[in-house]
């Protein structure tokens, strides 16, 4: 589910950077607290503030899922350092899975937005186009910015109900390799489940990419 927040007058933030959000006074909490670091979706020029969360089973994220218009709440934030590097003449490779697609989307939309020309792959693996948020905005988005380039595959297509024709399989050296220039001169940046990060950025280091080009981020399924 995405959720969309009224934003704080003069609340400014990078593409890729998070924010805490606290339920004030929640019709229920459990031992998990009210607080939750969420990554923001939304790009810096959008007049109002995004997250977008897998809703589990917490008193939390119940809270949030029947929320209506006029839920108090704080908004602590922004911070973290997953950002886009600065220097668009050097292109950036985003590894996403899941969830975690969520600070690329906003740097993604920050770069359509201000036609930087930077060149953007992003690689986004899901079990189906049912599990992939997003796709359908990212995918438009790419065809109308030819600097971004989107490479979605699915690792479970037995499992879906629509048709697919991209790519198969969980992203690795090959799949980097066909779609990629070089693994030299990029930044890296991965995001998604903490055993999915930790295996790509085990490849991507034994694909000679150098670790000071390799920037990491977990998202932990609270």
């Amino acid at each position: 589910m995405a959720f969309h927040f009224a934003r704080p007058e003069g609340f400014n933030f990078r593409p890729g950077q998070t924010i805490d959000i606290t339920l004030l006074d929640p019709p229920e909490t459990d031992a998990e607290g009210n607080t939750r670091t969420f990554s923001i979706a939304s790009a810096p020029s959008d007049h109002h503030l995004m997250i977008a969360t897998r809703v589990r089973d917490s008193a939390f994220k119940r809270v949030l899922s029947k929320a209506s218009p006029g839920l108090d709440l704080k908004i602590e934030g922004p911070g973290g350092d997953f950002t886009l590097h600065r220097k668009t003449e050097k292109p950036a490779v985003f590894l996403a899975g899941g969830i975690g697609i969520t600070p690329f989307l906003s740097m993604v939309r920050h770069t359509a937005h201000e036609k930087t020309n930077q060149q953007l792959y992003l690689f986004y693996s899901n079990r189906h186009p049912e599990d992939a948020a997003f796709l359908d905005l990212l995918t438009e988005t790419a065809r109308q910015h030819p600097d971004i380039h989107l490479i979605a595959t699915m690792t479970e297509m037995e499992n879906s109900h629509r048709e697919w024709n991209g790519e198969a399989g969980h992203i690795d050296k090959q799949m980097l390799t066909r779609h990629l220039p070089s693994l030299a001169g990029p930044t890296f940046y991965v995001a998604g489940p903490p055993k999915m990060v930790t295996a790509l950025r085990n490849m991507l280091i034994a694909a000679s990419v150098d670790e000071d080009d390799i920037r990491a981020e977990e998202f932990p399924g609270y």
